[in-house]
């Protein structure tokens, strides 16, 4: 014998029945099949609705039943022709319509919706496509009776909930199997009857139960549930969209999914199947061929240790605490029964270990009616000052992990913690049970999604990791770094296992978002035609979406870009910034940023702040991570000032020489800000930071070589400026060649000092022989006494800064 239950979406239409029936047929070849249907989908959500408008002497339910009897006869007109058996099907529907028009007229004209006339009410849901798929099979030729749920399951007269009389319906199902010989039975799911014959419901999940108490009196070989998905989920695949089907499972490990969201399947209603040891599947009406999920009671060892990743949403937290309840027995007791009288439902239990507390998780619909009734339970200690009145924290969820294997496997915990804190994903409370088959842990329902994903990437998708990029600033060091993306995206998830997705572009006056990822070959086109956006609003943005892994990028040199970094990283958004103003603004907004990286788990780097894509941070770094000390630094740090002067030699004018920089890239759009050399007492002032040393850009003596006046009017005024000042520049580099010597524009730390000026260096100095916009930085440590650690490279350009950001990036992902 099999059962076989199909839910609402598998006959919520003509053509969803006839799916049905052809799986039925299917089985019926194997042996008698047991047919279990729900109403058509969305049916019982109208006849409650109908009955409660007429509740409140609203006519238009007349309107609603005239609605829901149309689909049945044109699902009927649909499934049998007039040979077949359509003129008694419709006539049925027509019948039992007017029972329920005759219902509605008693409910309109008292007033009043019992939960026994609702029983009534909705049991004709089901009986409606029970008769009627019945029907329709009988006219394909198959071996089909319908069987009256109401006579072969017994209950107690709770209407709403009704208890089953379990011995009582194991009797009348065998005597209706001993009463027919065929080879398919229909059964309305979700109804049953009490001792008197009248009509109950047995609750969530009723149809269900129906077939697990059906398959639990027959003995049946296996009860399979058809839905519309295919088997159970390691996550929800609404919320994740790499979620994986689970093949086979544990009867533990199902419920407590199912405890937690997942909704294939209600705990309660598979208990008689579970008791009997008897296998269910759990499969798909509209992929039959599917493997599906096969629920056991023992089944193989699985290689993963954890199952799957469920959640409940809309919970609220209820702490009661008080130094009274320390060593005090009974306040559990009470709290429980003072919940329990008021039918409460609790989700989660969590008490410290001192006694001092104890927190229990209720649907956001029960906080009110909780927080009266255990305020009114401990009204004399809460007068008294014992304990603290009832504290309900709302807008909460549940996100689990579950898993038979979990047990005695250690790491499993500090693997959570470590991905959801990673994340910026606060847990408010954590329970687990002795048997280990579950870890539950309360967050912010806002962060469910978040949370599910970055629990699932950590345990299912080992080898691949999603980030998500809000990039500011396309300009050109921007673009570059967008085109470099483009072009190793592949790699990156083939060798790094990083799935890296830009998710935003925004500039000064567009934003440009897709959360799936932005094509990385048309942005320039659709970035244009973006609508507009503030950088208060950009910001808003990716906290808003709370991704998992998320990194802000900033590729600009805007001050109010790097405002937004305190925000951004207390929800634990990494920050890469190629925008120097973050690390070499006042100490105090500095050493915030890092202390903020530390506190909330979230990258804060800058590496391209100096030397563009050259590793000088990083290397700084390693050195001061390691112990080492760094006693001295000496560094080209402007690629643009070293190509400057290694190109100009008094054969053309100076004013030329820096406009070929800029034409090339390598200064500022405002080239004053290299040339004064603020940009490179910025630079060493970060390294001087880095190095541990506490440090002003007022602290920083700049030796400038441009005349006064070229620092006045704007850009074009400048040029001009050095063109009348070209003697000045040509008597700069004559010293120098007289003296054999080059000129060099270099910034020095020694001391817990520092300070940036041009000098003329001799032969043999490391600085003398670098070449067009290389930088270098000599390192003189503890460790690097007499000959220093040199990092040495180019130092300007978009590609190579865009190298660096991207490098960042890729360090910030793999943290």
């Amino acid at each position: 014998m099999q059962v076989l239950k199909f839910g609402g979406t598998s006959v919520a239409s003509a053509e969803n029945i006839q799916k049905s029936i052809a799986i039925v047929a299917a089985a019926a070849e194997h042996g008698p099949v047991v047919m279990v249907v729900s109403a058509l989908g969305g049916t019982t959500d109208a006849l409650i609705g109908a009955g409660r408008i007429a509740a409140q002497a609203d006519e238009t339910y007349r309107e609603a039943l005239q609605q829901l009897e149309q689909r049945h006869v044109a699902a009927a007109q649909h499934l049998l022709d007039n040979a077949g058996g359509q003129p008694t099907a419709v006539a049925l529907i027509q019948a039992q319509f007017e029972e329920l028009r005759h219902l509605c007229n008693g409910i309109f004209a008292l007033g009043e919706l019992s939960n026994r006339t609702l029983d009534k009410l909705m049991s004709y849901g089901e009986l409606l496509s029970s008769r009627l798929i019945a029907a329709a099979a009988q006219a394909q030729g198959l071996d089909a009776e319908w069987a009256d749920a109401r006579q072969l399951i017994q209950t107690n007269s709770r209407f709403g909930m009704a208890e089953v009389n379990v011995a009582a319906t194991e009797r009348c199902v065998a005597d209706f199997k001993a009463s027919t010989s065929a080879r398919i039975w229909v059964v309305p799911g979700f109804i049953a009857a009490d001792a008197h014959g009248t009509a109950t419901t047995l609750g969530r999940g009723g149809s269900d139960y129906t077939a697990a108490l059906l398959a639990a009196a027959l003995n049946a070989d296996k009860l399979e549930i058809w839905t519309d998905v295919s088997g159970m989920m390691t996550a929800d695949p609404r919320l994740v969209r790499n979620a994986r089907p689970i093949a086979r499972i544990s009867y533990h490990e199902a419920m407590e999914l199912s405890h937690f969201g997942a909704k294939v399947l209600y705990p309660p209603t598979i208990q008689p199947v579970m008791r009997q040891g008897i296998p269910l599947w759990i499969k798909n009406t509209f992929a039959p061929d599917d493997y599906g999920t096969l629920v056991e009671v023992e089944p193989p060892r699985a290689p993963a240790v954890i199952q799957g990743i469920s959640s409940i949403g809309n919970l609220t937290l209820l702490n009661l605490e008080g130094s009274g309840m320390v060593g005090i027995p009974g306040f559990s007791m009470r709290l429980f029964a003072a919940l329990a009288r008021e039918r409460i439902n609790v989700v989660l239990i969590t008490q410290s270990s001192s006694e001092h507390s104890i927190c229990v998780g209720v649907n956001a619909q029960d906080t009110e009616p909780a927080q009266v009734a255990v305020d009114e339970e401990f009204a004399v200690e809460i007068a008294a000052g014992r304990i603290e009145p009832l504290r309900p924290e709302r807008g909460l969820a549940i996100v689990a992990l579950v898993g038979d294997n979990m047990k005695d496997h250690p790491g499993i915990s500090g693997k959570l913690f470590g991905a959801l804190g990673q994340n910026g994903v606060n847990i408010r409370a954590i329970a687990q049970g002795a048997s280990e088959k579950n870890i539950s842990t309360v967050i912010r329902a806002e962060d469910v999604r978040k949370a599910i994903n970055v629990l699932h990437e950590a345990f299912f998708e080992a080898t691949k990791k999603q980030v998500n990029l809000f990039i500011l600033g396309p300009g050109n060091v921007g673009s570059k770094l967008l085109g470099q993306l483009a072009q190793q995206q592949q790699h990156l998830l083939e060798k790094l296992g990083l799935q890296v997705r830009v998710v935003a572009i925004a500039n000064s006056r567009h934003c440009l978002v897709n959360e799936a990822g932005l094509d990385l070959t048309a942005w320039p086109e659709a970035l244009a035609e973006a609508p507009a956006q503030s950088l208060e609003e950009f910001t808003k943005l990716i906290i808003d979406r709370n991704l998992r892994n998320s990194i802000f990028v900033d590729v600009t040199a805007n001050p109010a870009a790097a405002s937004c970094y305190p925000g951004l990283l207390e929800k634990s958004i990494a920050v890469v910034a190629c925008n120097k103003v973050a690390a070499s603004a006042d100490y105090a907004s500095y050493a915030r940023l890092k202390s903020l990286s530390k506190e909330f788990n979230a990258s804060f780097l800058f590496e391209t702040n100096v030397g563009a894509g050259l590793p000088v941070i990083g290397t700084l770094n390693d050195l001061t991570r390691s112990g080492d000390v760094v006693r001295r630094m000496e560094a080209v740090l402007s690629g643009t000032l070293n190509f400057v002067f290694n190109n100009y030699d008094g054969s053309r004018p100076f004013a030329e020489v820096v406009r070929q920089a800029q034409d090339e890239g390598y200064t500022e759009p405002d080239p004053r800000l290299d040339l004064s050399g603020s940009d490179v007492a910025r630079k060493i002032l970060i390294l001087a930071r880095e190095a541990g040393q506490v440090m002003e850009m007022s602290d920083i003596t700049i030796e400038g070589f441009l005349p006064p006046a070229c620092m006045e009017g704007d850009v074009e005024a400048f040029y001009a400026q050095m063109a009348a000042h070209e003697p000045h520049f040509r008597a700069l580099y004559d010293a120098a060649q007289t003296a054999g010597k080059r000129l060099k524009f270099v910034a020095r730390y020694a001391d817990g000092r520092a300070a940036v000026g041009l000098q003329a260096v001799a032969p043999g100095h490391d600085v003398y022989d670098l070449r067009g916009k290389d930088n270098v930085v000599l390192f003189y440590t503890d460790r690097y006494v007499e000959q220093p650690l040199v990092v040495k490279g180019a130092g300007a350009g978009a590609e190579v800064t865009a190298s660096g950001v991207f490098a960042d990036i890729v360090r910030a992902a793999r943290l």
